[in-house]
């Protein structure tokens, strides 16, 4: 009997997914939740209608490979792309606060089954972005090798 595939036996390659459906949307947000996103490097595409979103990914994927090879974590550039954009709104802080910087924490879509509907981030000190979107289409890919994360530390949530 052979023994089955493990994530950890598979090439360490660049992340590029995409999300089409609210499930899709599930495994995009554990992947980019604890990114480093500075307001900055969020970019409104109008003549395309895309939002994109240049963020430091903690790599989720990767942690414990790390912790069983004793190396350091790791982080990565990722973009994260979101197509059919109709608008944008935001709340707990202004984008022309170019020198912010969030924390993506969760996201969702509240909306129907077409993907007509928002995209919600939750974001760091009370921050969201809401984007209204004609259907659901969210690309994720890394455009950086990995780099060591420099706290050198994983994130963690208490929820007490």
């Amino acid at each position: 009997m052979s023994e089955d595939a493990r994530f950890e036996d598979g090439e360490d390659k660049a992340l590029n997914i995409g999300a089409f459906d609210k499930s899709d949307l599930e495994i995009v947000s554990s992947l980019i939740q604890d990114s480093i996103l500075p307001a900055k490097e969020i970019k409104w595409l109008p003549t395309t209608n895309k939002l994109a979103l240049l963020i430091n990914r903690f790599r989720w994927e990767d942690k414990n490979l790390a912790i069983s090879k004793d190396r350091e974590v790791e982080r990565v550039q990722s973009l994260l792309m979101i197509s059919h954009v109709k608008s944008i709104s935001s709340s707990g802080f202004s984008p022309k606060q170019r020198d912010k910087i969030l924390s993506i924490l969760s996201t969702s879509f509240d909306g129907d089954d077409g993907g007509l509907g928002n995209i919600l981030f939750v974001l760091s000190g009370n921050a969201g972005i809401r984007i209204a979107v004609d259907a659901l289409e969210i690309n994720l890919r890394d455009v950086t090798m990995p780099y060591i994360a420099p706290s050198g530390l994983s994130p963690e949530h208490n929820f007490d």
